[in-house]
């Protein structure tokens, strides 16, 4: 019988691994890893602007079609939520995790030579165009074809978000543990890996108290504008979240999610289209890990915390998770366009950030189901709200 392990069980591994074998390691083993994890990011770094392009196009193209103003006001709801979480979690990062990770505790990453064995050889990779070229292409012909109804130019987009999503699926998620164990084995070798162990425990407690937060306050909107009590509007979704934890898969639990939101109380017609478009483009806790985390790796290679880069980065990221790919850290695969071009993150800071995301992912995509039931709600309440200003117009 063939025994299938998770991705979030293989990059446990490759941590724990890397840590055991670094110690020990010859510098020759961890110069031959360093190379492979040169190549690798090189290879990464090509691939970002193809997936902006190949999953946001049609995305926003996708998005053009649909039911008008239900459409709209769920993608509102759903960019707003995405939003506000990214500023909780940015509130509650800036003034908590300084206070456990101290500027320049491990030096910096900018210089491989300084800490980390470097790798025999590099190839050069260079994208075909930068992040801001691929995200503009992106946005052009997404709404491009959403106005002229390009049928023909879409059917390519969506051949294009196949083939790439292969190439994510194929190559660089199965890949990514050997990545992991590479970087973490060097910074073993490096004597870095105590500090950003700790780092990892930090940051893990305050992504999941973050989540619950936000699921209170997407409830307490919803319950206050349905006139019922949050908590219980939570516990009728509970068995979505706890599928997702075990799927990591918003698509996965579309059928939990869309049963459960129905007990809620919001209208069959609504829950039957937002549920799911929600999970595809409402991610409010990947948004929270992913800011959260973020904050954690400049502040852990002693970069000061930017507001007026942070900020737009989470307006930009908000943009970029409406078409995220639906794969096991499809988030933070998308996002890293965004690290690297906006908050200027390096190879290693994007290594660390993957496995930080990925330790957590299956709980961000719990949080992101749980939430589209309060959204279901919330438009729900405002489509009945339109309806009844109709009616009474007419009459």
């Amino acid at each position: 019988m063939k025994i299938k392990i998770g991705l979030l069980a293989r990059i446990a591994l490759a941590i724990a691994l890397g840590i055991l074998i670094g110690s020990v390691a010859p510098e020759s083993l961890v110069r031959l890893l360093a190379t492979f994890n040169g190549l690798f990011g090189n290879f990464l770094g090509f691939v970002v602007p193809l997936i902006i392009i190949a999953f946001i196009a049609p995305g926003i193209a996708h998005l053009g079609k649909g039911s008008g103003k239900l459409l709209g006001l769920a993608t509102f709801f759903a960019y707003s939520s995405t939003i506000v979480a990214g500023f909780l979690a940015l509130a509650v990062s800036m003034n908590v995790l300084p206070n456990f990770i101290k500027p320049n505790a491990v030096g910096s990453f900018e210089n491989p030579e300084e800490f980390l064995a470097t790798a025999f050889f590099t190839v050069d990779m260079p994208p075909a165009f930068g992040i801001m070229s691929a995200l503009l292409i992106a946005f052009i012909f997404g709404i491009g074809m959403a106005a002229t109804k390009s049928d023909v130019l879409l059917k390519g987009f969506t051949e294009f978000n196949v083939i790439i999503e292969k190439v994510i699926n194929h190559v660089i998620i199965p890949l990514l543990p050997i990545h992991i164990f590479g970087i973490f084995m060097n910074m073993t070798f490096g004597g870095q890996v105590a500090k950003i162990l700790s780092v990892f425990a930090i940051v893990f407690v305050i992504v999941i108290l973050l989540h619950f937060t936000m699921l209170i306050l997407q409830y307490s909107f919803a319950g206050a504008l349905n006139k019922q009590n949050p908590f219980r509007l939570m516990k009728i979704m509970s068995p979505a979240y706890f599928t997702a934890l075990g799927t990591q898969s918003s698509a996965a639990t579309i059928p939990v999610t869309l049963k459960q939101a129905r007990k809620t109380g919001a209208s069959e017609k609504v829950t039957d289209f937002t549920v799911p478009l929600f999970a595809t483009i409402h991610l409010s806790g990947s948004t929270i890990t992913l800011v959260t985390c973020a904050i954690g790796v400049l502040l852990l290679n002693g970069e000061s915390i930017e507001i007026t880069k942070i900020i737009p980065f989470i307006f930009m990221l908000g943009i970029t998770m409406i078409a995220a790919p639906g794969v096991p850290g499809g988030a933070v695969m998308a996002a890293i366009g965004l690290l690297s071009s906006m908050l200027g993150f390096n190879e290693t800071m994007v290594a660390l950030m993957i496995a930080l995301y990925l330790a957590q992912d299956s709980f961000g995509t719990a949080t992101n189901v749980t939430g589209d039931g309060a959204l279901s709600m919330i438009v729900d309440r405002f489509t009945r709200s339109k309806s009844m200003v109709l009616e009474k117009n007419e009459s």
